[in-house]
């Protein structure tokens, strides 16, 4: 296909998968969650704990990247990442931050948005020792989000880790580990013909979630 403008303005899908209805929604935003990841984990969707992360400064400069949800449950939405990070950085500004899921085979998707805490040393020690020696080493090899003069250095560190931590267990970065996204706000979209999409919204008020409609 030609890239035009005129082309790039009619790329559109029309979706006609399912509906999202007040009846059918859960009360509770985080067992919703639970039964959509759970259709995305039955439909063998392609890593569907795929999410895009946007984090702020202090100024208000906006940032995203793509991660990995490793968890969640009524306390929050866990990722982990270098502290020393961009968005390492960003949160320790300003602590706040949004998520978003995009299932497009579904044609669902759910955004988050909240407060965010470090986990536990103890959790963030855990989950390091839980993956695979070479994303320890990886992650302990890499001063992520700052400049390096090539690629070399890198490999040359972890070849210098893995000789090191050959026998013995990889010690977790102090500067790596999790964090807790604590939602106050989550919507829940599903596509539906001509642009009348369906999306659910939950907002915590004083604990208790909220139930509204949104025009689409």
């Amino acid at each position: 296909m030609e890239l035009t403008k005129e082309n790039i303005q009619n790329l559109r899908q029309d979706y006609r998968a399912a509906e999202l209805s007040e009846a059918d929604i859960d009360k509770n935003p985080i067992a919703q969650f639970a039964k959509w990841f759970k259709d995305a984990l039955e439909a063998k969707l392609y890593e569907p704990n795929v999410m895009t992360l946007a984090t702020a400064d202090l100024t208000g400069k906006p940032s995203s990247r793509i991660l990995l949800l490793k968890g969640f449950d009524e306390e929050g939405f866990v990722f982990f990442t270098n502290y020393n990070s961009k968005k390492g950085k960003d949160l320790q500004e300003n602590p706040q931050a949004a998520m978003q899921f995009f299932w497009p085979e579904l044609e669902r998707q759910v955004r988050i948005e909240g407060m965010v805490t470090k986990a536990t040393a103890e959790a963030s020690t855990t989950y390091f020792h839980s993956r695979p020696k070479g994303s320890q080493i990886g992650a302990s090899a890499s001063p992520q989000s700052t400049v390096i003069p090539n690629r070399e250095i890198l490999e040359d560190r972890v070849k210098e880790l893995t000789a090191s931590y050959q026998e013995t267990e990889v010690p977790r970065p102090e500067h790596w580990g999790g964090y807790v996204l604590k939602p106050s706000h989550i919507e829940f979209w599903q596509g539906r013909p001509s642009r009348l999409h369906d999306r659910i919204t939950y907002t915590s008020v004083n604990g208790v979630w909220t139930i509204n409609r949104l025009a689409p």
